[in-house]
């Protein structure tokens, strides 16, 4: 049995930079915890179309999987398909924007999202609102960088750095959210040079997948 992690996108950049960020947190897994690509994804998740249009072939992607999963995790910041794959599956089913929401909340009473394109933020918006939690929200600002931009690593901390810091200092945020399974090689130092905690997604969504499974045995378990 296997936790997958489907990164809806086609870029396989994005999908080793979701294994090496969930690689720690494999010590902790009763199970093994797979990063996989959806090849008929596009490159980047950019849209409501790109993100509507990958729903079809990210079911289908799990569905061939169900007999061997835990869980599923989808990777991407829109949690495309969230709420058809629930449906469809009898495993646990994590989005990524959702979870690092739900711990964000844990850990700080205003989170800010550091979004990819200001064409994103609407689609966060409406999740937010969906979520109930409209008030906790400092604010959510993007980088203007595309997905395929991400890999520019100097411009994309430089960028992170900047929007971080106006988080906190005019929204007044005391937790961050990386907005893009494409951030997730700058979590630690962000942090460490905004001295604010910062979650990056894919960890957040493992992190309860991994509780998740765990809580499930132990419901088999109990007497």
């Amino acid at each position: 049995m296997t936790i997958y992690i489907i990164n809806p996108n086609s870029s396989t950049h994005v999908t080793n930079g979701i294994d090496r960020a969930v690689d720690p947190m494999r010590a902790a897994s009763p199970v093994p915890i797979e990063a996989r690509t959806l090849a008929e994804g596009p490159p980047g998740i950019e849209t409501q179309a790109h993100v509507d249009g990958v729903v079809g072939p990210l079911l289908a992607h799990a569905a061939a999987l169900e007999d061997a999963a835990s869980a599923f995790v989808i990777a991407c910041y829109s949690d495309p398909g969230l709420a058809a794959l629930r449906e469809q599956s009898a495993k646990p089913v994590i989005g990524i924007a959702e979870a690092s929401i739900l711990t964000a909340l844990t850990m700080g009473q205003r989170f800010g999202i550091i979004s990819i394109l200001s064409k994103s933020i609407p689609r966060h918006m409406r999740y937010v609102g969906a979520m109930g939690v409209m008030d906790r929200l400092a604010a959510d600002m993007p980088l203007e960088l595309g997905v395929a931009e991400l890999a520019d690593e100097t411009r994309t901390f430089e960028r992170l750095k900047t929007v971080g810091a106006r988080l906190r200092q005019e929204a007044m945020a005391d937790v961050l959210i990386l907005g893009c399974a494409g951030m997730t090689a700058f979590r630690t130092a962000l942090e460490d040079h905004l001295d604010l905690p910062v979650i990056e997604p894919c960890q957040a969504a493992s992190a309860m997948a991994i509780g998740r499974v765990a809580l499930s045995t132990a419901h088999k378990e109990t007497p």
